[in-house]
């Protein structure tokens, strides 16, 4: 059984390590051991070109099954979060990517390879909905950003430890990773299984339900009609999708401005290393400013640093253009998270988490395409200046949406697991629960800490 969760006089859970919940750290040890395991993401086209004789093509259109399963995954992860619960949603996720990994290191026919990754992508991405909807239930609006930033900077320590580890154990064979980054994940399920709470919160009664449907003003409209939300959704995934562009356009203008492939990966290593000392510190200098500025900033800083790579052709000037953007991304994907879970409605977060999460994984699936393509047929000129306009729009058009969101949600936040419900009815001898079901947490102008 998961970690009791006994909320205390103001209806939250007790606050553990750094003011956050102990649950919370559970969920953020298990995000951390599954990155520290990733150990197939660098080598999957390796281990299929090279170890199984596969053509490059081939190996392409694996990865890109990765992909398109974590698109499903994230809209299937998030609906389940809110229907079967966010615990439930995680073990079964975890256990799937575990299971598929194994085919996926294992299979010798291009059906088997084919399938497994596409479970890999909808295993994995399933789980993040349902965390990240763990953890709004988990942490009041104001701790957010910070424990957001805290989960941020633990995949990004553990995607270049990883990282590192695979270089070593590659060694060993191909087969070894796959195992490992398996067991790993099995892992996870397990600490999730374990330690962490059912934090979905319960439904009110049927008559309830109706009273608050039937009513004009104060009930949440449903996510395909939330415009403001969509729209969010829309300029991340554009603010993504010029992120993106580290990953296929900048190896190819860097390489061709006559440096190594080696100095491309020790610009990528810069930017690992950033994030992992300076994540926090950037959440914390953040922390207590206007959150529209901060998303704002994030989103100039990412347009103005990829735009200024059309101007940069040695090694210095690049490595000045990814210090920039890397503080654009240092200030805008953390919040972003934790603004998606504040538009959501209480009882629809695992959705909504699933929504802004398939703008990311979309992002990683679009952007490459679209970016090289446009450097195919327009040259770099074009593409780092349209990468400077989207990436100000988007800060833009996110602090836009910020602001308009103010004070729209007309009831309080209210905290109540499903399992702190069913205590305090033992306690009170009610049948059920006498507030109203929240709507929507109300948006604040500022973060803090």
């Amino acid at each position: 059984m998961g970690e009791s969760t006994t909320p205390t006089a103001s209806g939250r859970p007790p606050a553990g390590p750094l003011g956050l919940p102990g649950a919370y750290w559970w969920i953020w040890t298990s995000i951390l051991v599954n990155w520290l395991g990733a150990f197939t993401g660098p080598i999957l086209a390796l281990s299929l070109t090279d170890a199984r004789g596969y053509s490059v093509s081939y190996a392409g259109f694996v990865v890109s099954l990765l992909g398109a399963g974590a698109i499903a995954g994230s809209a299937a992860g998030g609906i389940l979060a809110d229907r079967i619960g966010r615990r439930r949603t995680m073990f079964a996720g975890h256990c799937l990517t575990a299971a598929s990994m194994v085919l996926l290191g294992l299979g010798t026919d291009r059906g088997t390879v084919s399938a497994a990754a596409f479970a890999v992508g909808l295993g994995a991405a399933s789980v993040r909905p349902a965390a990240q909807a763990s953890l709004a239930d988990l942490v009041p609006s104001a701790d957010r950003p910070r424990a957001f930033a805290y989960n941020y900077w633990a995949v990004n320590t553990g995607t270049a430890v990883s990282a590192v580890l695979a270089g070593l154990m590659v060694e060993h064979g191909y087969t070894l990773l796959f195992l490992a980054d398996a067991a790993t994940t099995l892992l996870c399920g397990a600490v999730v299984l374990a330690k962490v709470p059912e934090t979905r919160p319960e439904l009110p009664p049927p008559a309830d339900r109706a009273r608050r449907h039937s009513a004009p003003a104060g009930s949440p409209v449903p996510l395909r009609k939330d415009a403001p939300f969509l729209l969010f959704v829309l300029l991340t995934l554009v603010f993504a999708a010029v992120y993106e562009q580290k990953s296929a356009a900048l190896p190819v203008v860097v390489t061709g401005h006559g440096h190594s492939a080696a100095t491309f990966s020790l610009l990528m290593a810069l930017n690992a290393l950033l994030v992992v000392l300076l994540q926090l510190p950037v959440t914390k200098l953040a922390a207590g400013r206007s959150r529209a500025a901060v998303l704002l900033a994030g989103g100039v800083l990412v347009g103005v640093g990829f735009g200024l790579t059309g101007l940069a052709t040695d090694t210095p000037a690049l490595v000045g253009t990814v210090v920039v953007w890397t503080a654009g991304e240092m200030l805008y994907a953390p919040l972003a998270g934790a603004v998606s879970a504040e538009l959501a409605p209480v009882h629809r977060r695992g959705r909504y988490q699933g929504a802004y999460g398939t703008a990311w994984s979309a992002a990683a699936f679009i952007g490459p395409a679209g970016g090289t393509w446009v450097l195919d047929h327009a040259g770099p000129g074009a593409l780092w200046t349209l990468c400077a306009a989207a990436g100000v729009g988007a800060g833009l058009g996110c602090a836009l949406i910020l602001r308009t969101a103010r004070g729209r949600a007309p009831h309080p936040e209210n905290f109540r697991t499903a399992s702190a419900e069913r205590s305090r009815r033992r306690d009170n001898g009610s049948r059920r629960p006498s507030r109203p079901l929240p709507g929507r947490d109300t948006i604040t102008e500022r973060s803090s800490t």
